[in-house]
């Protein structure tokens, strides 16, 4: 069934294709360690189709919100670089996007408070997000900064006048917040901000070698940046089941599923297809067969990442330039908001 949120992204998609020149896109990552499958085919797919398109793409490597949830925020800098070097490999072009951390955009951190006077706060203890994120979280106790999480994500779309946002369905209420503070800010001093459309991205659920959603704290995940050898040695240990004959059911096998699944996203072919070419002859063949599409698939990807990690003084420039434009958007959005409240002094 198409939910109301599934028939505007739709319609947001549509309007998309035919006038990218309209729209803005922020989207991001928090800079904890390489990204991997799970992200390359459900946000970076969709970021480099969004690119080619000719939508500008602003891309906020979160560094404040690692420590949300961390008490430290060990190699913090050298996770930076990972990213880096994972967004470029997978098709980003620094010449039509804006990567940028919020350290570096002093101006976005400040237009928080404004944003924070907003909202209540009975109304960040039940966001949804908030409380999935105190659950899980690695800290000894939990921070402040926790609870202004939904806020600062706020500013993240707002500070650079993004009007569309890709989340998933889980991501909502937080895009919501953020239509509700932008539109609270317009009703109480004057009408600075747009209201952001979500855009949900049709993400493959993508499961780790355990079986369970790939992530990279699970220690089940399949990295971008992972040689061959280890591409193979992590699948082999991938979890199936006891029955010989491959089929593509998702309800009752989903670990055969999401390795077929991969073996269809890394060649075109359908699953069940590849089910039926495979018949009888078991996991061992199954993953063997995943082992080669993924390895065939991120060969060109893997090349341009060795390529690129060779001259990571490069790469730092590439983010100071990014941050450079991210630092002037968001002091010319402030100063809207300073005008807005009349605190031009």
């Amino acid at each position: 069934m198409t939910t109301t949120a599934q028939q505007r992204s739709a319609d947001l998609d549509t309007r998309l294709r035919a006038h990218p020149d309209r729209f803005r896109v922020l989207t991001g990552d928090r800079p904890t360690g390489r990204l991997h499958l799970g992200h390359y085919f459900g946000t970076l797919h969709n970021r480099v189709r969004l690119q080619r398109l000719g939508v500008p793409l602003h891309l906020v490597i979160a560094d404040y919100q690692v420590i949300t949830d961390r008490d430290t925020a060990e190699h913090l800098d050298e996770h930076v670089e990972e990213l880096l070097l994972d967004y470029y490999a997978a098709g980003l072009d620094p010449e039509r996007c804006t990567p940028f951390t919020h350290s570096a955009v002093p101006a976005l951190n400040q237009l928080m408070l404004p944003l924070l006077s907003l909202v209540s706060l009975p109304e960040l203890h039940r966001n949804p997000t908030v409380k999935d994120e105190i659950t899980h979280s690695r800290q000894a106790s939990v921070n402040g900064l926790m609870l202004t999480y939904p806020v600062h994500q706020a500013a993240d779309i707002l500070f650079c006048g993004a009007n569309v946002v890709p989340v998933g369905q889980d991501q909502l209420p937080h895009l919501e917040l953020t239509r509700t503070l932008a539109r609270r800010f317009n009703d109480r001093y004057a009408p600075v901000f747009t209201e952001p459309e979500a855009l949900l991205s049709p993400a493959p659920l993508v499961l780790g070698t355990d079986g369970t959603k790939m992530s990279k704290s699970r220690g089940n995940a399949i990295h971008l940046a992972d040689t061959p050898d280890r591409t193979a040695q992590l699948l082999r240990g991938a979890t199936t089941d006891s029955q010989r004959h491959i089929t593509y059911e998702p309800d009752t096998r989903p670990e055969i599923a999401s390795l077929l699944l991969l073996a269809s996203l890394c060649t075109g072919q359908d699953p069940h297809r590849i089910a039926e070419d495979l018949g009888s002859k078991g996991a061992a063949a199954l993953k063997n067969t995943v082992t080669d599409a993924v390895n065939t698939h991120l060969a060109p990807l893997r090349a341009r990442r060795a390529e690129l990690a060779q001259d990571r003084t490069h790469l730092r420039r590439l983010l100071r330039e990014g941050n450079a434009r991210a630092r002037d958007h968001a002091e010319n959005t402030l100063d809207q908001v300073r005008t807005a409240m009349g605190t031009r002094y």
